[in-house]
């Protein structure tokens, strides 16, 4: 019948790429949360906020540390988002041989490691916030209670400033920043983005650094000594190998 036209298959075709659009963000989101739990827990940037939170104000340690990693997860993903010119063919291989790669080494990272190993990190950063306390407190007397040369009338805009922008809030922002750039989650957000859904790999990885964040902010010192970055480190590897393996029974032109 000429009259006739096909419109059915035009709304079957809407809803199945619908479908697969959520189904790429749910995967991209599980895949990034997970990923980042197992790669942050027991790490630097984690024992900068636990140690952070015992000696400043928690908030202003949680507020410095979450803006430099959801910073520091934007612009992962756009690297990541970026190398989606090349054919997805081959980003989806090369990131499937990487998360192998890592797994692997964090794998016999973890078999080697002794049970306690976390404590010389610890100290590490613990050490490193020392200096940055000391490097404070000389600035703090070189600068006395007020600019001479200024004037009087440059402190008030001073302080009101420094209620938002504290000198512990730029310091737990740059020690995180610092500490995340070229880090093993780093560089596993970037994979990630060049293979999954790039919106679901930012909310997944904001949301797992939030969760670590959080849990080192809350728990300090106790959850930091009580963590055992071993058993971390070999559970990664075991996550890390699986994402690899699935490659095996999902096909590059899948969408998620």
């Amino acid at each position: 019948q000429k009259g006739s036209s096909p419109v059915a298959p035009v709304h079957i075709v809407n809803e199945e790429s619908a479908d697969k659009t959520n189904l790429g963000f749910i995967h991209a989101f599980v895949a990034a949360i997970s990923v980042i739990i197992v790669s942050e827990l027991g790490d630097k940037t984690f024992f900068i906020a636990a140690i952070m939170a015992m000696r400043y104000n928690r908030l202003t340690v949680l507020a410095g540390a979450m803006l430099a990693l959801g910073l520091m997860t934007c612009l992962s993903v756009l690297f990541g988002y970026a190398t989606t010119v090349i054919p997805r063919v081959y980003t989806y291989y090369v990131s499937t041989a990487l998360f192998a790669i890592f797994g692997i080494r964090m794998l016999r990272e973890g078999l080697k490691m002794s049970p306690d190993e976390g404590q010389e990190e610890l100290e590490e950063v613990q050490a490193e916030i020392k200096k940055k306390d000391e490097e404070l407190q000389r600035t703090k007397l070189l600068n006395g209670p007020g600019d001479v040369e200024s004037g009087p009338g440059t402190t008030i805009p001073q302080k009101k400033w420094l209620h938002f922008i504290s000198p512990i809030f730029v310091q737990a922002f740059t020690l995180t920043f610092l500490a995340e750039w070229g880090d093993r989650s780093q560089l596993t957000t970037i994979v990630l983005a060049a293979r999954e859904d790039p919106y679901g790999v930012a909310v997944g990885g904001t949301v797992g650094h939030c969760l670590c964040t959080g849990l080192a902010v809350i728990g300090g010192r106790m959850i930091a000594q009580k963590i055992s970055v071993r058993t971390v480190t070999i559970i990664g590897g075991i996550v890390f190998l699986a994402f690899a393996f699935s490659a095996l029974f999902i096909s590059p032109d899948s969408g998620f």
